[in-house]
């Protein structure tokens, strides 16, 4: 079964790059219900201010929530604690007090292509333990092998818990790579009962998609990752170009594609909050 996840804003795209970003909690939450039209059963939020510049304020991610759930109450939520534009344990972690299913515990320091996302040992320790506080399960970002296993040792420390829900991140500049040997070492590092999806940072999105829809895994698909429809970076997409897309694809092979529910009770969730 196919595992959907759906990523429609991040941190970096602007209205100045691409006119088709949502941006307000109104705008995320339309791309959302159109999304969900075509199977996705899980989103990774960001939010924005009233600026458009990402931020990590409670109340921003609460609306986006609530709009969502007016829709879809069994949709799986998860949100940011992203490290790259603070570093305050409060800040990133203040988006966790809206009790989502789910948020991203990145697990090591990395660096983009203009910026690093820094995650210090005791960081990334202490945003788990908030989680588990509020019964919020990480969805652990992998962008290298080496962080894979420190997912192990963040395990053997009672700090996540299994099943555990992997994104392996592809084609980030200082790590690994959009290529079959790359996804096929990580998938293999993987620690039993763990779920996973796949996503490409850039044009690579598409084609690390269908390769791990090839072999059994979910994707992660949107404009955070990507914003150009094709490879010659002509034509801008909209989410809903992406998702429609990927959904064709599953069609075409024959992969079923899973349903909200039956992500939660992959993922030992609860029923929505």
């Amino acid at each position: 079964m196919l595992i959907i996840n759906f990523t429609p804003t991040g941190m970096i795209p602007t209205r100045e790059m691409t006119p088709h970003v949502p941006i307000t909690p109104e705008e995320i939450a339309k791309d959302v219900l159109e999304a969900t039209k075509f199977g996705v059963s899980m989103v990774h939020l960001h939010a924005r201010d009233s600026f458009g510049e990402p931020t990590y304020e409670r109340e921003i991610y609460s609306e986006i929530i609530d709009r969502i759930r007016d829709f879809d109450s069994d949709l799986i939520l998860c949100v940011s604690t992203s490290g790259r534009n603070w570093s305050e344990f409060e800040k990133r972690a203040e988006c966790l007090e809206c009790k989502p299913d789910m948020a991203s515990l990145t697990l090591s320091s990395l660096n983009f292509n203009k910026q690093a996302s820094i995650n210090e040992p005791d960081m990334i320790q202490t945003l788990a333990k908030r989680m588990q506080e509020f019964g919020i399960k990480p969805e652990l970002e992998a962008f290298d092998l080496g962080m894979i296993n420190y997912a192990k040792y963040l395990h053997s420390k009672n700090l996540v818990a299994a099943p555990f829900y992997f994104n392996l991140i592809l084609g980030n500049i200082a790590c690994a790579q959009a290529n079959m040997l790359s996804l096929g070492l990580m998938v293999n590092e993987l620690p039993p009962e763990s779920i996973w999806s796949a996503g490409g940072v850039g044009d690579p999105q598409l084609k690390v998609n269908v390769t791990a829809m090839m072999n059994g895994g979910g994707i992660r698909v949107g404009l955070e990752d990507n914003i150009y429809y094709d490879t010659g970076r002509k034509r801008l997409a909209t989410n809903l170009d992406l998702i429609r897309r990927i959904h064709h694809i599953a069609e075409t092979l024959e992969i079923p594609i899973s349903t909200s529910k039956e992500v939660r009770r992959t993922l030992c969730l609860q029923d929505a909050r």
